[in-house]
């Protein structure tokens, strides 16, 4: 089992590492893990990264970009369901303690959408909210920025050479 498993990481890190899939995978498992979907994106960034070391911040960025831009589809999709469900029910929504606390904190909450599990629906609710697009996106961005920093670096220190070959 460790030998077959040894042998798909080797052959997966071969796989990223072609400058061509590389940026590209990470842009795409980045995005798609920033929507409602649950997948993590920090594996394909560090594999990335651990097969060419040159490939840091160009990995980060485009990280960055694909988490970033998934969250401002998820502040949307948040957005279109909030104008769909006033279309149909006319009552002020009974406001729970977690959109009490996002509308007091306003887009400077979206700083926390690189935290598992509760990131993703922040952004959705940030747009069902109504909160100011472009500064739920930047603070979205800061916040992913440097989880995809502290996450890569701790897994290049971290992980051990012998794992990966």
């Amino acid at each position: 089992m460790e030998v077959w498993l040894g042998q798909f990481v080797h052959d997966l890190l071969a796989a990223l590492a072609l400058p061509q899939v590389g940026l590209v995978a990470i842009f795409v498992v980045t995005f798609v893990s920033a929507t409602l979907l649950p997948l993590g994106s920090e594996p394909a960034v560090f594999l990335v990264v651990k097969a060419d070391p040159a490939m840091f911040w160009p990995a980060i960025l485009v990280a960055t970009a694909g988490n970033t831009l998934g969250g401002m589809v998820s502040w949307w999709m948040g957005y279109g369901a909030e104008k769909a469900v006033e279309a149909v029910r006319h009552q002020e929504p009974r406001h729970s303690r977690a959109v009490q606390w996002l509308q007091r904190f306003g887009p400077k909450a979206c700083l926390l959408s690189w935290l598992p599990i509760v990131g993703d629906p922040l952004c959705a609710v940030a747009g069902w909210l109504k909160l100011p697009f472009w500064p739920c996106v930047g603070y979205m961005a800061v916040g992913k920025f440097l989880r995809f920093v502290f996450y890569t670096a701790a897994l290049l220190w971290l992980v051990p050479e012998s794992w990966l070959s």
